[in-house]
């Protein structure tokens, strides 16, 4: 039964896909008949079906030898993607300007040729501004002051950053632009709250970026967690060893001790679902630890902070909403988790949300940024 109704939710998804992606592609088919008359429409379709359904098309079990083409499918789809959230929301408007026009007794017969060209120039400034949301990274700096001891340490300095989504769209350049970043604050400690990777380890592995996360610097150690996308990727055990080998340690439901606070890192909310193990709760992560030293936690998702606070966590790091990576999409995570982005102080609890360092599937950012949060932690 719960195949069933997967194979139902996938057809009823591809469906409305298709349905979306007709409206949008006639639309265009439109368009282009009015600038360029002769155009075979044969073509035309069938490089806009490719175009439009190359996010899942690239998905696909590619030959070793023709895969260079999937990952030139997965960059046009990533685009793509964006550019079809903006027509959903853009197309309409149109329409119903061009049916009020046409009601009032306006000459409309110029009308597709006027409102496409509007369409292309705004998004064109979509992309160029959205690209450079998220290619432009930000530090957030956060000072907090504890009700606890910091052995030895005025105050300590945490670099932070969530979401790197490493594989074919953000790579190394990016990559090396958050690592000068992180080691020019000169951290005491470094943590990745999650997805580093975005889904696959191949393109990882295959452009060795290892390589380049491994010259990230801390005096006290660079730590990460797990995030849903390492999950999706299905190479857990090989991602950490890849990250033990140059010394970053995973945690998975696990406390580790640095600069006299504890360091806890939970498995993603995915594990639920995903793990024959489950994920630990948060009391038993902390049970038995000396609450009168600092607590810091990462857990990829932002949930239950009610459990954090009450267990004895005094700051939690999360990421994963993006703040909703493209506007007006952060309208939905504001309501879905009870904090998307930025900072809460909740009974004796600090949380941070991060709307990440990496983007997933469009390199587009609009009402938020890439951004790395730098952490200085005190006793208050």
């Amino acid at each position: 039964m719960k195949k069933l109704r997967l194979i139902i939710s996938i057809a009823a998804g591809i469906i409305l896909l298709g349905i979306v992606n007709f409206y949008i592609g006639w639309h265009l088919w439109m368009l282009l008949r009015e600038w360029f008359p002769g155009i075979d429409g044969g073509l035309y379709w069938s490089v806009f079906l490719i175009v439009a359904f190359a996010y899942l098309i690239c998905r696909l079990p590619w030959p070793a030898a023709l895969r260079p083409i999937g990952r030139l499918l997965k960059v046009i789809g990533s685009y793509y993607l964006a550019l079809m959230e903006f027509a959903i929301i853009l197309l309409p408007v149109a329409d119903l300007f061009y049916v009020i026009l046409s009601l009032a007794g306006v000459d409309v017969s110029g009308y597709v040729t006027e409102a496409g060209a509007v369409l292309v120039m705004l998004a064109a400034v979509f992309i160029l501004w959205g690209s450079r949301n998220a290619w432009s990274t930000v530090l957030r700096v956060h000072s907090l002051g504890l009700n606890k001891q910091f052995e030895g340490n005025d105050a300590l300095k945490i670099a932070v950053a969530s979401d790197l989504h490493l594989g074919n769209i953000v790579g190394n350049r990016h990559l090396k632009k958050m690592v000068d970043r992180m080691n020019a604050m000169k951290p005491d400690i470094i943590l990745l709250a999650g997805d580093v990777l975005d889904d696959s380890l191949e393109p990882f592995v295959r452009n060795r970026m290892s390589e380049q996360l491994g010259k990230l610097k801390a005096r006290y150690g660079v730590f990460a967690v797990l995030g849903n996308h390492e999950y999706y990727g299905g190479d857990i055990k090989k991602y950490t060893e890849l990250m033990r080998a140059i010394g970053i340690r995973v945690l998975q439901d696990e406390v580790a001790e640095a600069a006299g606070v504890y360091i806890v890192g939970r498995k993603d909310k995915t594990a639920e679902s995903m793990d024959s193990e489950g994920r630990l709760s948060v009391a038993s992560l902390l049970e038995g630890l000396d609450l009168s030293r600092p607590v810091i936690m990462m857990d990829h998702q932002p949930t239950g902070f009610d459990a954090a606070a009450a267990a004895g966590v005094d700051v939690l790091l999360s990421g994963h909403t993006h703040r909703g990576q493209i506007a007006p999409n952060h309208w939905i995570t504001k309501r879905l988790f009870e904090l998307d982005w930025g900072y809460l102080h909740k009974e004796n609890l600090h949380v941070i949300v991060s709307s990440g360092f990496g983007t997933w599937g469009p390199p587009i950012r609009l009402a938020s940024r890439s951004e790395i949060i730098g952490l200085s932690l005190s006793t208050s």
